[in-house]
């Protein structure tokens, strides 16, 4: 067995489906898939059950513990001689177990990860959100863009790695945020070779409405705190920004009561992200909801990275779950 797909599931079981059915379509087909239910109030083990008769399929129940413990559940049990870690909420497009393989016989690799996409079917705001985290105006193309701020870190929404070399790091930490890119800094801290396979790219659903992609870009923040006090090398230029537009924020519209001027800024970068998105997309309303999922994301960001940098940097809170029990567990 070469691959092992682990998909760690909470209350998903319609986007479970949708990704089941596409690696039914996979053109490469020596694989095996790992579900994990995690603690879900509405289980999916009728949907896995139903393509058993077309997949080497297996599923497992266990107690919510988040998604890095339920990825290392599913892992110990694997059979293959790679890993290849997807979030639930994800679609494969045919050739992406076939790209995955031509990427590792040109030149073979110990991690890995790949970009993600918004499927037409997509809504337009999931469209919308996944411009803002896409795009180099927003994250600055760290996520696999062609142009980034910073080196490309695989993250778990379409990560792979040898299955002795996750074990020999231990897997994923018990972060309840960033776990990804903490095993990721893990694997460049120890020397493995990892790179990005651009054509193996997934599409990716993300967050259905604005409230509750603030919150996942809200806790993306905050973990980048944690991971700074963990590896303090790891804070970047590009992690700052956020927090910077989130002030600079605040002082414009404070400003603003004052001079409608002051707001100009704010308006140019709107219109630059508007054009940019309706461009992109071809779609003028795509474009106006790439403004408001921009600002969500860079201000959602923002305020957890502050919010977090004075909890533990300033009051010298000694956890992340200390710091943040509240949402920790949530």
């Amino acid at each position: 067995m070469k691959y092992s797909f682990i998909i760690p599931v909470y209350n998903r079981p319609e986007e479970v489906d949708e990704l089941l059915l596409s690696l039914c379509e996979q053109t490469f087909h020596d694989f095996e898939v790992i579900v994990v239910e995690d603690g879900s109030s509405i289980p999916c083990r009728q949907v896995v059950e139903s393509y058993e008769p077309v997949l080497d399929i297996r599923y497992y129940q266990k107690p919510n513990s988040g998604p890095g413990q339920t990825r290392n559940y599913g892992a110990e049990r694997s059979r293959g001689t790679y890993l290849l870690i997807l979030d639930s909420d994800c679609i494969l497009p045919p050739h992406y177990l076939q790209a995955v393989e031509e990427e590792l016989r040109q030149r073979p690799a110990d991690a890995f990860g790949g970009p993600d996409k918004a499927h037409p079917s997509f809504t337009p705001m999931q469209k919308a959100i996944n411009y803002s985290m896409t795009s180099f105006f927003t994250t600055g193309g760290i996520r696999g863009g062609k142009k980034k701020m910073d080196k490309f870190y695989p993250r778990s929404f379409n990560m792979g790695l040898r299955c002795d070399v996750y074990h020999a790091l231990g897997g994923f930490s018990h972060m309840r945020f960033g776990e990804d890119i903490d095993l990721s800094i893990r694997i460049f801290k120890e020397g493995y070779r990892c790179r990005l396979f651009p054509e193996a790219w997934v599409w990716h659903k993300r967050r259905t409405d604005l409230k509750k992609f603030f919150k996942q870009v809200h806790n993306s923040g905050m973990a980048r705190i944690n991971l700074y006090k963990k590896y303090p090398d790891s804070l970047k230029l590009v992690h700052l920004l956020p927090a910077l537009f989130t002030l600079g924020t605040l002082l414009l519209l404070v400003g603003s009561i004052f001079c409608l001027y002051s707001l100009t800024p704010l308006l140019l970068y709107a219109l630059l992200v508007g054009v940019d998105a309706t461009i992109r997309n071809r779609s003028l309303r795509i474009g106006a909801y790439s403004v408001a999922a921009s600002f969500v994301q860079l201000i959602g960001y923002g305020t957890g990275f502050l919010r977090a940098w004075w909890s533990r940097c300033i009051r010298h809170q000694s956890t992340e779950a200390e710091a943040f029990k509240k949402n920790f567990y949530n």
